[in-house]
């Protein structure tokens, strides 16, 4: 094998010290513009690579940081680790990607696999099994930042990052009910996780602000997909009194819901339906769907930079109680013009 270019074999191209390589390549004030270009350029030509396992040694850091999400085919996710990449890279670190596929042991898999990595830090949304968080105690433990986004739980002692859901849930109940809905049904997941109970919570409270009964005929709480979308809206749709309005948990269940409601030549002025998470398809699927945009991107932006700021910090729980809140943003169209 090709013998590894080192600092050593620079130093010896240029008949220089080591000392001044290492400065130089780490852009030192104590070395001039022409030695930095020079060695730079011999660096360049020899193919040297840092040794970042080395450089870890001496400084205790990998620069690397871990990221766990339920799924980065999810436009939200992949959003999200877009922009948080990108600042953390303006930064001078890397991440390495875990997908826990919504199953609690892969994610506490995902915790053991990226501390042996010897991250500098974890950043995570659980996955929808997950009702016991002390796995994430494991991060504390090991002295290394931990950071929590989109579904936080208060149960967590670590900074968190995500939108207002109660507020997402009621706008998106207010509008169907400013647009001329009156029962409106309620198709997501029976997952305790904060973020989903937030939401249904908006939902009734809209209910109930607007003098609508709340039905749980019309409250389905089963799953989060496209086949959960289409049993649930079966269903619905057999009731006596049907719904004229459906809110879908995620955008691919209200993708399941208008797949059905396609199917029985039923439009927006019969049965509106929204989503969340304004995926890229909800744009361009016939009725484009109205949706609850939940900032992916400036999500992402908020994270990288509190983490940084732990990460300069000498205790990584030093800002354990600092909580971002996003405003949520509805986006209308096709599905809800009654």
């Amino acid at each position: 094998m090709k013998k590894r270019t080192t600092i050593y074999d620079i130093a010896k191209a240029l008949n220089t010290t080591i000392s001044t390589v290492s400065r130089a390549l780490n852009n030192s004030d104590l070395i001039s513009e022409t030695t930095k270009d020079s060695v730079r350029k011999m660096a360049e030509e020899l193919n040297y690579r840092p040794n970042k396992v080395a450089s870890s040694l001496s400084s205790g850091k990998t620069y690397i940081i871990g990221v766990i999400v339920p799924s980065a085919q999810i436009h939200f996710f992949s959003s999200f680790i877009s922009s948080l990449e990108l600042s953390f890279k303006r930064a001078g670190y890397s991440i390495i990607l875990y997908q826990s596929n919504e199953s609690v042991l892969s994610e506490q898999n995902g915790i053991a696999t990226l501390l042996e990595a010897q991250v500098d830090g974890i950043i995570i949304s659980p996955s929808l099994e997950t009702t016991d968080f002390s796995h994430l105690n494991k991060v504390h433990e090991e002295h290394k930042a931990l950071l929590v986004f989109d579904r936080i739980d208060d149960r967590v002692n670590a900074p968190k990052v995500a939108i207002d859901d109660e507020r997402a849930g009621y706008l998106a109940t207010a509008h169907l009910i400013d647009a001329g809905y009156q029962r409106i049904a309620y198709v997501s997941t029976a997952s305790t996780i904060k973020i989903f109970e937030d939401r249904f919570l908006g939902y009734t409270r809209a209910l109930q602000e607007h003098s609508l009964a709340i039905d749980s005929r019309l409250i389905i709480r089963e799953g989060m997909s496209i086949e959960s979308g289409i049993r649930a809206t079966r269903q619905l749709l057999d009731l006596s009194a049907r719904p004229d309005a459906i809110i879908g948990g995620d955008d691919f269940t209200a993708l399941g819901i208008l797949n059905v409601l396609h199917d029985q030549q039923i439009d927006a002025k019969e049965i509106g339906v929204v989503g969340f998470a304004n995926q890229t398809f909800s744009a361009y699927i016939n009725p484009s769907l109205t949706t609850i945009d939940q900032q992916a991107e400036k999500m992402g932006e908020e994270s990288a930079r509190l983490f940084l700021a732990m990460l300069q910090s000498a205790d990584p729980l030093v800002l354990s109680d600092t909580r971002i809140v996003l405003d949520p943003i509805l986006i209308v169209r096709d599905s809800t013009k009654k």
